[in-house]
């Protein structure tokens, strides 16, 4: 049997997160990316083989997907980009933070509960590296090669999405005329 459970965060509750990810972000100040990422990477680690809640495990495998966008050389991150979701990522750099990891039952909900919010914040982010993925898997199945061997960058990806929707333009300009030839009206090409 399923129970479907409503979680709704106030102004308040939404600050005591932001406060918990300014101290995170304060106790990792000195730590490096790698130590930041592999932190975040121990948190999945952790609940392997562990019974957790589908709503924290569901969270994780998106914590999983962040950290692979700031590590995958051919989607690129941009600096500043990757600088948002390192300081995303700082949080579960802490087994210590809102709720310890190692409290039976809930140790996790206050991660998966961060992992939604910064989910929120990156969204446009996460979309993009999401695509990006897809269409370099396509891209892999089609030249037969392991997506993770396939060396393209995001500016191939730019360069397909480019000529597809080029084509995607054209080809809706010849079914609208599909009767004949489309011809300018306001002006003349020579």
């Amino acid at each position: 049997m399923s129970m479907d459970i409503s979680i709704t965060l106030s102004d308040a509750d939404l600050s005591h997160f932001v406060d918990g990810m300014r101290q995170a972000q304060e106790r990792a100040r000195g730590l490096k990316d790698s130590q930041v990422i592999d932190a975040a990477r121990g948190l999945i680690a952790q609940t392997r083989g562990v019974a957790v809640p589908d709503f924290v495990g569901s969270r994780l495998a998106r914590l999983g997907t962040m950290i692979e966008m700031v590590e995958d050389v051919g989607f690129g991150l941009p600096d500043e980009d990757r600088a948002r979701v390192l300081a995303a990522l700082t949080y579960f750099a802490n087994p210590n933070d809102i709720i310890p990891d190692t409290v039976p039952v809930l140790g996790f909900l206050d991660d998966a509960i961060m992992i939604e919010l910064c989910v929120r914040e990156l969204r446009h982010e996460l979309e993009a590296y999401e695509d990006f993925r897809d269409w370099r898997a396509q891209e892999a199945k089609r030249h037969g090669e392991d997506p993770a061997k396939l060396k393209l960058k995001r500016v191939d990806w730019a360069e397909a999405r480019r000529v597809e929707a080029i084509e995607r333009m054209r080809r809706r300009r010849r079914d609208a005329y599909a009767g004949g030839a489309w011809q300018p009206v306001l002006f003349r090409v020579s």
